[in-house]
């Protein structure tokens, strides 16, 4: 992650990558941005600041399956949503896991985790009441708590049915927002005798927007802020942070307010966004009793807070590993070394062996050395970028060779054989173009990297939802054991670099 040392100005996206629906808070001087994770682990990223500039990774809450299962979960189902507050000495995690979502179906449970420390340890999870995702907390100044959620209705013609309050100790759901929209990401905020509603509305897509609406009273009546949305990027294509939404308020020592919301790059306007939806964070000026950001659209360079700046030592953000946590059953850290046992194909959704990271840059390089046999054409051990399990590319270590194939929503292509073997695999993303070598020679295939992208992922046919694409691209380690006759393979100093050849983050550490 980039460090700005003594730099007055936030630069955005302060989460480069796949970090989507930011949850900001302040615990005395420390500020902590929460992150969805879908189907990856660990759920629920967490970063540290204490200056809003310089951000660290913590690594993440939900690191064992005691806290979370992911088996089985669709592509981009999963974590949605985290929610972190602070209350009575204990930080509080409020997260959705979505289980099914297509077909005009939401099988989706919300959760409460608590912590003495952001670090854990976390308490077993307790299911929440709700009848939709994006549930949050509200702690009310009398030390009452609220589970805020949308509501959604599966009854066909239904779907998005507005915002929900109820108090958390039992209580009637009262629906205080009725839907105007798409209407998702509650929260709430009471600033001198207001209480603000800040929902998402528009979808996630280019459409997105953060809307703000007041009351004097909890349960509202809400009224909206006559000036329109707080936040968005839907009426300029120019903007470089375009999808802007899903906000979340936080107040500075000073008084200072500031909006960490979502955003995402794409490779050309309104086009596809590889490095999927991204944090970003705003300032936030009190204008006539509203909260506003400069002309309700997202910046790049962002006025930081009149705090210390506090930059931190580049720092390992580690690796994720998909719908099963990281155990030493099946992968091993060790000092530059990663040996990870065989696992599922390519669509299986309960035991896949796949350790990634996220793609942070549109031109970077990934690279590690590999030790595998394959004993059967069962097997393969190799690296990859990927998106989900419809969309990726995956050079690989084969009975049959050094195999490059693609998967294009879910259509196989072999793109390259070669007989032998090798001892060290690379890739190379070039903006739109992917390319892959081994041991120094370069596989003569440009191959198409917006496959790998939020857009492409989507699918949608007849106006039934059948995939969404939520997440962002990952560049990693897989090995295949389809027939479970056991394999290892061994990857020896992996390593991610942005194309300047800087090392944004060490391979070192586990997940």
């Amino acid at each position: 992650m980039k460090i700005w040392e003594g730099d007055p100005m936030i630069r955005n996206p302060v989460l480069p990558g796949f970090h989507p629906d930011p949850s900001i808070l302040r615990v005395g001087a420390d500020y902590y941005l929460a992150t969805s994770t879908f189907e990856w682990y660990p759920g629920v990223l967490v970063h540290h600041s204490r200056d809003l500039v310089n951000w660290r990774p913590l690594g993440g809450i939900l690191t064992e399956r005691r806290l979370l299962d992911l088996s089985g979960v669709p592509d981009s189902g999963g974590v949605w949503a985290p929610d972190l507050t602070y209350a009575n000495g204990l930080f509080h995690l409020v997260y959705s896991v979505m289980d099914t979502y297509a077909h005009g179906y939401k099988d989706v449970a919300n959760y409460l985790v608590t912590a003495p420390a952001v670090e854990g340890p976390w308490s077993d999870p307790v299911r929440l009441p709700g009848r939709g995702f994006d549930a949050a907390l509200f702690h009310d100044d009398d030390g009452t708590a609220y589970l805020l959620n949308m509501v959604f209705d599966s009854r066909p013609g239904r779907g998005f049915s507005g915002i929900e309050l109820q108090p958390l100790n039992g209580g009637t759901p009262r629906l205080i927002l009725e839907n105007r929209s798409i209407t998702e990401g509650p929260h709430i905020y009471r600033v001198d005798g207001w209480y603000y509603l800040m929902v998402a509305e528009g979808g996630t897509g280019y459409e997105h927007c953060v809307s703000v609406l007041r009351s004097r009273s909890l349960e509202g009546p809400y009224e909206a802020d006559p000036a329109g949305p707080m936040l968005t990027s839907r009426h300029d294509p120019g903007l470089e942070l375009q999808k802007a939404g899903h906000g979340c308020l936080v107040r500075t020592q000073g008084g200072e307010w500031y909006l960490a919301h979502l955003a995402a790059r794409p490779y050309s306007p309104r086009g596809r966004c590889v490095l999927g939806r991204e944090s970003a964070i705003q300032r936030v000026e009190w204008q006539d009793g509203w909260p506003r950001v400069a002309g309700g659209v997202p910046a790049v360079e962002v006025p930081a807070p009149d705090l210390e700046p506090h930059p931190w030592p580049a720092e390992d953000g580690g690796w994720s590993t998909l719908r099963r946590p990281a155990s030493p059953d099946w992968v091993r850290f060790e000092d530059s070394r990663v040996t990870v046992s065989g696992g599922q194909s390519p669509y299986g959704r309960r035991a896949p062996s796949l350790v990634a990271r996220r793609v942070t840059a549109q031109r970077c390089r990934f690279g590690t050395g590999v030790t595998f046999e394959p004993g059967s054409v069962h097997q393969s051990a190799g690296i990859t970028a990927y998106y989900n399990s419809r969309n990726w590319y995956h050079l690989a270590l084969t009975t049959d060779g050094v195999v490059l194939t693609g998967s294009d929503r879910g259509a196989r292509t072999v793109h390259f054989t070669a007989a032998g073997t090798a001892s060290r695999l690379e890739l190379e993303l070039d903006g739109p173009i992917l390319r892959f070598s081994y041991d120094g020679h370069a596989i003569p295939v440009e191959l198409d990297a917006t496959i790998l992208s939020d857009e492409h992922a989507d699918e949608i046919i007849d106006g039934q939802i059948r995939s969404f694409g939520f997440t962002g691209a990952f560049v990693g380690l897989w090995v295949q054991d389809l027939a479970g006759e056991g394999c290892e393979a061994v990857f020896e100093d992996p390593a991610y670099q942005l194309a300047d050849g800087v090392a944004e983050v060490a391979a070192q550490g586990g997940a």
